[in-house]
């Protein structure tokens, strides 16, 4: 079976990385032969929108299910469209996390465990505050009244 695991490294040494839709890397891995493919998270950068395309990413890499630390709303509603077994609240070695799944130690859920934009740094989506009242310098502008000639 494949499944995919939010990795801070690349290899299954490495540290379960918490962040799904965030996190630096994707082990997808074949449980029966433990071969597997390491891929950027590439939507890590993203403004919005990480954890729906890591979740139609890992999908479209054919896994079956998610082990991740924390997964938002958005993510979960995609992965469980796409019939992708979600399991949330991990933490340890890739490695590990792989021997207690082959071993039913996991339980899948359905509830998201993160709020939405979770992994933004907290500053959500709302309007900005700006800089300043829009007066420019001054209100005066820059010259424009000569001392004659």
């Amino acid at each position: 079976m494949k499944i995919a695991i939010s990795s801070s490294g690349e290899n299954l040494t490495d540290q379960l990385d918490p962040r799904f839709g965030r996190c630096r890397y994707f082990l997808i891995i074949e449980t029966d032969t433990m071969s597997f493919e390491v891929f950027d998270n590439d939507n890590a950068a993203l403004g919005g929108g990480a954890g729906i395309q890591s979740a139609q990413f890992i999908a479209a890499k054919g896994a079956k299910a998610v082990i991740t630390g924390h997964c938002g709303p958005n993510a979960m509603q995609t992965l469980s469209a796409a019939g992708v077994q979600v399991y949330v609240g991990q933490a340890g070695s890739v490695q590990g996390i792989v021997d207690k799944f082959k071993n039913g130690q996991l339980t899948p859920t359905t509830e998201a465990n993160a709020s939405a934009h979770a992994g933004t740094g907290g500053k959500g989506m709302g309007p900005g505050q700006g800089m300043g009242r829009g007066r420019g310098m001054g209100g005066r502008g820059m010259g424009g009244r000569g001392t004659g000639g």
